[in-house]
């Protein structure tokens, strides 16, 4: 159960990351006046995935099975 959510909280992490990084590539790719918008959903992502990656490790630490 542990392993299971360590892995889960990678993946949302990862999720998250890439995806306000792909977005943060595409708003910097060109010179346009709707880029504000990617860029703050791109900020988002990435606060998104800095604060609920850390949160799910630390439940998975937390009420985790003792395996260890």
């Amino acid at each position: 159960m542990k392993t299971v959510l360590r892995i889960s909280a990678v993946l949302s992490f990862l999720f998250f990351a890439v995806g306000g990084l792909v977005l943060l590539g595409v708003a910097a790719s060109g010179p346009h006046s709707d880029n504000v918008i990617a860029v703050v959903l791109a900020v988002f992502l990435l606060g998104v995935a800095f604060f609920v990656g850390p949160i799910l490790l630390f439940a998975a630490e937390r009420v985790g099975g003792k395996e260890g």
